[in-house]
C-alpha cells in the first residue's frame, strides 16, 4: 500500500452501517428470541460511525476506544456489549499503530472475537498463511517481498479458485469468522458475515485506487 493512499474508520463504519440497515429486516427474522437483533445492529453501528465522526483526527486506538465507551452507554443489548467490549480489545491492540490494511484486519479479527488462536496470528500471517495452505507454499508468504494488500486480492482470488466457485470474500469472511464469538448464535453469525464481508469489500476497494 503506497504511503499516500489513506484509510478512514469514518467511512469503513460508514459502509458497514449501511449495509446493516440494508440487512435489518433479515437479521430481525434471524433472531427468533427476540426478533430485534437487525434493530440492535443498526444502533450498534450507528454509535460507532457517530464515534468515529466525533474522533476523526484522533490516533486509531483512541477512536476505537471512544466508541467503546459511546456504545456502553447508548446499548442496552447484549450484542451492544459484546461488540464494546471488542471494540476495547482493538483499541489495545492498536495502540501506537497506524491505520493501515494490517491494523485494519487486526480491528476486524478482535471485533468479530476472533478465537485465541486466530488472534495470536498476525493479520499479515492470515493471509499469508491462507495463500500457504492454496498454494502448499510456507506460511511466511507475507514475507516474500508482496504488499499486504496484494496479499488481500490473491488471498481472495485464491479461495475463490479453491472453493469450487464460492467467492473468495465468502471464504475468506468465513474463515475470520470461523470460532469467533460471533459463530456462537446463528443471527451473530449472520451480521457478523455482513460487518466481514463489507469491511474486506471496502478495503478491497481502497487497494484498487
Amino acid at each position: 500500500m503506497s504511503n499516500g493512499e489513506q484509510i478512514d474508520l469514518v467511512s469503513l463504519f460508514k459502509k458497514v452501517s449501511k449495509s446493516v440497515k440494508q440487512n435489518r429486516d433479515s437479521l430481525n427474522q434471524a433472531d427468533t428470541y427476540n426478533h430485534d437483533h437487525g434493530d440492535n445492529m443498526v444502533e450498534i453501528f450507528d454509535v460507532i460511525t457517530k464515534a468515529m465522526k466525533e474522533k476523526k483526527n484522533a490516533e486509531p486506538a483512541d477512536q476505537l476506544e471512544y466508541a467503546a465507551q459511546l456504545l456502553r452507554e447508548k446499548s442496552k443489548s447484549g450484542s451492544g456489549k459484546l461488540y464494546a467490549n471488542n471494540l476495547e480489545s482493538a483499541a489495545k491492540k492498536l495502540t501506537g499503530k497506524e491505520l493501515d490494511i494490517s491494523s485494519i484486519l487486526i480491528i476486524l479479527q478482535t471485533l468479530m472475537g476472533a478465537s485465541q488462536k486466530t488472534e495470536g496470528e498476525k493479520s499479515g500471517n492470515l493471509m499469508g498463511s491462507l495463500l500457504g495452505q492454496l498454494t502448499g507454499g510456507e506460511e511466511g508468504a507475507s514475507g516474500r517481498g508482496i504488499d499486504l494488500g496484494d496479499l488481500l486480492h490473491m488471498g481472495m482470488d485464491l479461495l475463490s479458485s479453491a472453493q469450487g466457485g464460492e467467492s473468495g470474500l465468502d471464504a475468506l469472511a468465513g474463515k475470520i469468522l470461523s470460532g469467533s464469538q460471533m459463530a456462537e448464535s446463528d443471527y451473530r453469525s449472520k451480521s457478523g458475515e455482513i460487518v466481514t464481508k463489507t469491511l474486506l469489500e471496502a478495503l478491497g476497494s481502497m487497494m484498487k485506487k
